[in-house]
């Protein structure tokens, strides 16, 4: 369905947050509005550099499976340009050795893959994508500082170049017919609508605990075959830590170990040392025994899981994307994939109500609580697994879903079939509901 090209529905879209999220977010209602201004605290630099107002963009990020399709989708040629940047194919089974908690996963001839890069790489080709299309502007080295309307309507918001927080003339109104807030785990969202007399949307949070330490490596040339990507996954309830290997641009690795609250690693190069010893594998500390560091060892600490219901309540004009409306336990590697899914539901929205009236904005809100219900429910029964984890669901259902997993999961460690599907639902490509296929259903149950 094309988009209107006159009328009410076309007008102003700001895109409060210029990382991923809002980038693409922005490249997605191209068309569907005559304006788009992205709203952005940072000045990018040059070219794929780490920024300051991105810690996390130091840690191993994966897009899934479902977001390169996505990714694809909305910018054709993203596959490739990546490659060209120097992402590293890896596919799921036989190039990554994945450790689950009942062991091994079995190998079986993948297709299913991801392109391993550091973030600024992918952030990159995003970014040079999107500034190819003229309705597209940036505004960088500027912050909102509040909402402009009401508690029934967002008309626009205030910014300020940063620099200037002392001068209360530097704020100025920005109107807009939509705004999409992506700034992030950050978000001021909750605060700017108490101001416009509207109560903050329901939320539901998980506190794993969850903290990770990250350092690049040179990839020594003749590393084994078997270890050149490894995912070590924590093991509930008892061996609280995790680790993650994999090869990045420039013939390197990220890598990244971590415990959930009580398994933390300490701080600097003897925290990561030790982390290391404290995985359920000597693997990886194998594979880095020879190879040679390259920067300081990096900490970070995540903060709680939290979904927020806008879909439930929220002022018309105002759509909340990525981090800022759910925001997952880093390990599952869901983030940015969920977020790209977004970004396509909200140029379906668009598509379907021809702009970036109201009924656009309705839609967009219940597509994005629908995207990240199945990655949240995933990834809060795992964080509730831990006995230290705050919040979260429980109750009998929970218990028969971990039994149920339990089974799957030895299953993987044994029959390729399961592990497939088990590869097609965590990459975000099926539903968990996959999992009940009869002839997976009946290897699970074999499994014990």
């Amino acid at each position: 369905m094309a988009f209107l090209e006159t009328g009410p529905g076309r007008g102003t879209v700001v895109v409060i947050g210029g990382g991923l999220a809002g980038t693409l977010a922005a490249w997605a209602l191209r068309g569907a509005a005559e304006r788009i201004v992205v709203v952005e605290r940072d000045r990018y630099p040059e070219g794929p550099d780490f920024r300051a107002g991105l810690p996390h963009g130091r840690h191993p990020h994966l897009l899934l499976e479902a977001g390169h399709r996505v990714l694809e989708e909305l910018m054709p040629g993203t596959r490739e340009e990546l490659r060209a940047a120097g992402a590293v194919r890896v596919a799921l089974s036989g190039d990554l050795r994945w450790l689950s908690a009942a062991g091994w996963m079995a190998k079986y001839p993948a297709e299913l893959a991801f392109y391993s890069c550091t973030r600024p790489v992918l952030d990159t080709v995003v970014l040079e994508r999107v500034r190819t299309e003229p309705s597209i502007e940036f505004l960088e080295g500027t912050e909102v500082v509040g909402l402009t309307g009401s508690a029934a309507a967002v008309t626009g918001v205030r910014v300020r170049e940063r620099g200037h927080e002392a001068d209360p003339r530097a704020v100025r109104e920005l109107p807009a017919e939509l705004v999409v807030e992506a700034s992030g785990r950050t978000s001021a969202m909750d605060g700017w609508l108490r101001e416009l007399g509207c109560p903050p949307p329901p939320e539901e949070r998980v506190d794993a605990g969850i903290v990770y330490a990250t350092r690049m490596f040179r990839r020594p040339a003749d590393a084994p075959a078997d270890r050149s990507a490894l995912y070590l996954q924590c093991k509930a309830p008892d061996t609280p830590y995790l680790g993650v290997l994999l090869p990045v641009e420039g013939d390197r690795w990220i890598v990244g170990v971590g415990g959930m609250r009580g398994g933390e690693p300490a701080p600097g190069e003897a925290g990561f040392a030790r982390q290391l010893e404290l995985l359920r594998d000597p693997r990886m500390r194998e594979a880095l025994a020879g190879a040679e560091p390259l920067g300081p060892v990096r900490g970070f600490v995540p903060g709680p899981g939290v979904r927020r219901h806008y879909e439930q309540r929220s002022p018309e004009g105002l759509v909340v994307v990525g981090d800022a409306a759910c925001t997952f336990n880093p390990v599952y590697g869901q983030g940015i994939s969920v977020a790209a899914l977004e970004a396509r539901e909200l140029r379906r929205a668009a598509q379907r109500h021809g702009g970036i009236g109201p009924a656009t904005a309705r839609a967009a809100r219940r597509a994005v609580a629908a995207v990240s219900k199945n990655a949240w429910a995933m990834s809060s029964a795992e964080d509730v697994r831990f006995a230290a984890t705050t919040g979260g669901p429980s109750g009998a259902l929970l218990r028969a879903q971990h039994r149920f997993l339990d089974r799957v999961l030895a299953g993987a460690a044994r029959d390729p079939r399961v592990t497939a599907v088990f590869h097609e639902v965590m990459s975000l490509v099926a539903p968990p509901t996959a999992l009940f296929r009869p002839s997976v259903l009946a290897a699970v149950l074999r499994s014990g």
